[in-house]
């Protein structure tokens, strides 16, 4: 249908600093052994990446063969001097206590705030935007991260949800379809349904 749009979102495989649960933004970490099996038989006419390796490297497995759009405002939230640290690490530190008490109103050091975060992220989804409208795209794809699928999802989802209320998995992407007019305006979309990847056989 050309009055209808599908942006589908996917979050990078698991990384070795995923399994470590470390804060993990724009410094960069290899995909796990698993992260390397999955795939989809989903196909589309563009496809956007973050420019971070797993990212890439996510969008190789799942999409071989296709080029890539890199876009650096889909990189995750910096964390600064948080990166590569843990829960464990950090919970004594009164500014890292403070930022989980307000996001908003603290930052990491040398890091990003979350009001940073959320104009580069709304700068990324214009450009995916314009691509969309100026090529008459109807099918795209995104291989992003999960801090910038939940912000798009808060945002952009047919269902209101809070930031942390929505589920970003390794192993599934979310499809957004919207009218076309809407996406232009910045409305949210009519219809969201989920992408289960599944494992490649062996062989």
């Amino acid at each position: 249908m050309d009055d209808c749009v599908v942006i589908a979102l996917f979050r990078h495989g698991m990384t070795e600093a995923n399994r470590r649960k470390v804060y993990l933004g724009w410094e960069d970490s290899p995909l796990c052994p698993e992260s390397m099996h999955f795939s989809t038989n989903k196909r589309y006419e563009c496809y956007f990446s973050s420019d971070l390796k797993r990212c890439q490297h996510t969008a190789e497995i799942l999409f071989p063969d296709h080029p890539l759009i890199l876009l650096n405002n889909l990189r995750e939230m910096n964390f600064g001097k948080w990166e590569g640290k843990t829960y464990a690490n950090l919970k004594e530190d009164k500014h890292y206590q403070s930022w989980l008490s307000d996001p908003m109103g603290f930052a990491p050091p040398d890091g990003e705030s979350l009001l940073g975060f959320t104009n580069r992220i709304g700068a990324g989804w214009k450009q995916i935007v314009n691509e969309i409208m100026n090529q008459n795209r109807h099918r795209v794809a995104v291989i992003t991260h999960s801090g910038v699928i939940r912000m798009l999802l808060t945002q952009y989802a047919r269902d209101k949800k809070s930031f942390w209320d929505w589920g970003v998995e390794h192993d599934k992407g979310y499809e957004l379809i919207f009218e076309k007019e809407a996406l232009r305006r910045g409305q949210r979309c009519t219809l969201l349904q989920e992408v289960p990847l599944t494992v490649k056989e062996p062989g």
